[in-house]
């Protein structure tokens, strides 16, 4: 495979790629087939413009390929080597290079495998809860220490850099992209601001000559007061390697993630987030198709669409969740002749014939009868709003708490040493965001502080975001409707069936994301909030407890069963005791244990307050779990509602 068919043609408009250098073609090979690209890809952007939208089938239902779901990748030379694997969107495409995307060799990598698999599918196997990241246990490789950690590189983090470094501190700004800026280009400018690239460049500029340490392609895998485990990828190789982070005073400028309405078929092959779609599009030139159909909950998607017409792409209609919304942006919409439809929300999608979705609107407001005429397009650009990004936060001990109002969960106290700044922490603006990243370093100083104003256009003229869309139920054939659009596959909770069900019982509930048995990133709690599957009292106490859970040691030091314990994260301190143990534990029958599974004594009890313990991590000597003091032989272990018998097989030490 050597074209690139949904690659944007170059020209005087934004999305034509600021990152790729056209001049400069490569080429490289991805599980056997050889990839077209340009200096400036990942291996990801290399593939999608090459045609290839597919991760591979869950069930039977395809599911597509994105920066937030993508699978690790490693060098064919480094084959069943997952100490060598790497995230597929943070390593840069090179020239020759050869890799496949499994740790483990599976047959679909052998001849018949390559031969048999679709052309735009990289045929991964989807049976499991969540993809694989294998760098989350990469060994420690270096130390560093600092008096300022900023984790992430938008005009926020920037900003709270340049303050650190101004104030005499050594800064270490990290950022998970390939380069600086964040989101803020989506959002456009209002009266009397600097146009976003000019903040950028402005802001790149001076943290640059301040002498602050920058290191790109790098995610945080472990937050604790004090400590910070970051995964970077390094262009040169590339290589992955592990750097923990000593340092007392960390900003977090984690910026917002967008929501994934709730339909039928909303991770379907075609359908993507609207922040998703323009920073393809904006950092690579990336867009699949000639047509695209737009549903959102905000106004940033109508300045997508302006965008992608000036591109060259017909958008077909703009589906909005507000009855009557109000913007500069819908007016400048307006006039490029872009159809509106308010009051509108996706019921469900599905792939047509050959190519291009197919939408089913539903009304937002009332009751439906009947269907709605299907709408077609090559490509689906979804938009729920977008909720603080607090999984660090949670991580690191913070706590959090539904906002009615608003539909996301926001910020409360939080441990010391740690502040949140921007759109993490609820500001919308870029004035603002910028303003609070000078704040933040001014809290963890001790300093006077200086107010940060919220340039907020009044809702007269500027329609705030409906709660992220829901739909209703699709029939039993219809893909499913995903919670989120991460790495985590939880689908939208079912109620269960009763046959025969007697007048004097209750009726049946929806089964509780609290019980489910992995972690749950945050959106997906917004989600089930909305969904009534958690409380919203509850939220804040369900998202510290489980957004956080997939927590790796932090060093290579032994793991006992006394005194610290390395694999705890400190919102579970003191959860099940201040002496509870590490155990290994099996299931009784042949099953993987989930890490986030809450465990009870008996199959009787269900509550999260009844639980005596947790599932922290699956490893080769089994499942590794935090267990309250002298717990019974046998216990039982929730699994999507369902009681799973458990044994404990031995106290946990790093040596088994």
């Amino acid at each position: 495979m050597t074209a690139q068919p949904h690659r944007l043609a170059n020209g005087p408009h934004q999305l034509a790629g600021r990152l790729i250098d056209r001049g400069k073609p490569l080429q490289f090979r991805l599980d056997g087939r050889i990839i077209s690209g340009f200096a400036g890809d990942s291996i990801l952007s290399a593939a999608l413009a090459a045609g290839i939208d597919t991760i591979g089938l869950r069930a039977k239902s395809p599911m597509a390929l994105g920066t937030r779901f993508a699978p690790p990748i490693l060098p064919a030379r480094s084959a069943g080597d997952a100490s060598r694997a790497l995230p597929m969107h943070r390593v840069p495409a090179t020239d020759g290079a050869d890799y496949l995307t499994s740790v483990d060799m599976a047959q679909r990598h052998n001849l018949i495998g390559r031969l048999l698999r679709p052309a735009h599918s990289l045929g991964v196997r989807l049976d499991g809860g969540a993809l694989a990241q294998p760098w989350l246990d990469s060994p420690v490789n270096a130390e560093q220490h600092c008096d300022l950690l900023v984790i992430g590189g938008g005009v926020t983090g920037m900003a709270a850099a340049l303050a650190g470094a101004k104030a005499g501190l050594s800064v270490v700004l990290s950022e998970s992209a390939s380069a600086l800026g964040g989101h803020s280009r989506l959002f456009g400018t209002q009266d009397g601001e600097e146009t976003p690239d000019e903040s950028i460049a402005r802001l790149s500029a001076a943290v640059a000559a301040a002498g602050v340490v920058i290191w790109l392609g790098a995610e945080v895998t472990t937050l604790r007061p004090g400590l910070v485990r970051i995964h970077i990828v390094d262009a040169t190789g590339p290589e992955g390697r592990v750097v923990l982070v000593h340092t007392p005073r960390i900003v977090l400028a984690t910026g917002a993630v967008e929501r994934l309405p709730v339909f039928s078929g909303n991770r379907l092959p075609g359908v993507a987030g609207a922040l998703e779609a323009f920073e393809l599009a904006d950092r690579y030139g990336i867009w699949p198709g000639q047509t695209a159909l737009i549903a959102t909950a905000s106004s940033a998607a109508y300045r997508l669409a302006m965008l992608a017409s000036d591109a060259g792409v017909t958008v077909t209609r703009i589906l909005d969740a507000r009855p009557q919304p109000q913007s500069r942006f819908i007016e400048f919409a307006k006039a490029y002749g872009i159809t509106m439809a308010p009051g509108l929300v996706p019921a469900s999608a599905t792939a047509r014939k050959g190519q291009g979705m197919a939408l089913t609107p539903h009304l937002a407001i009332g009751r439906q009868t009947t269907p709605e005429t299907p709408l077609a397009a090559d490509r689906l650009v979804v938009c729920g709003g977008w909720q603080p990004d607090l999984t660090l936060w949670h991580m690191a001990g913070g706590h959090s708490q539904w906002n009615a109002a608003t539909s996301r969960l926001e910020a409360l106290d939080g441990p010391g040493g740690i502040i949140l700044a921007g759109a993490a922490s609820g500001y919308l603006s870029r004035h603002a965001a910028i303003a609070s990243g000078d704040d933040a370093v001014d809290r963890l100083l001790g300093r006077d502080r200086k107010p940060v104003h919220e340039v907020v256009i009044d809702p007269i003229h500027e329609t705030a975001d409906a709660p992220c869309p829901i739909g209703p139920d699709g029939p039993d054939d219809a893909a499913p409707a995903m919670l989120d659009g991460g790495i985590r596959l939880l689908e939208r909770p079912a109620i269960a069936a009763r046959p025969r069900r007697p007048l004097w019982r209750p009726r049946p509930q929806l089964w509780s994301l609290a019980d489910t048995p992995q972690p749950l990133d945050i959106a997906a709690i917004a989600a089930g909030v909305q969904l009534g599957a958690i409380p919203a009292a509850s939220a804040g106490i369900v998202a510290a407890e489980r957004v956080g859970m997939a927590v790796p040691s932090t060093g290579p030091a032994p793991i006992q069963n006394t005194g610290e314990l390395p694999l705890v994260p400190a919102f579970l301190a003191g959860r099940f005791g201040d002496d509870a143990g590490l155990w290994l534990v099996a299931a009784t029958e042949a099953r993987r244990l989930e890490p986030g599974s809450l465990i009870h004594r008996s199959s009787q009890q269900s509550h999260p307050s009844e639980a005596i313990g947790v599932v922290l991590r699956d490893t080769a000597q089994g499942a590794i779990a935090l267990i309250a003091r002298d717990p019974p032989q046998t216990l039982s272990l929730r699994d999507h509602g369902r009681a799973i018998e458990i044994r404990l097989v031995s106290p946990y030490t790093a040596e088994g």
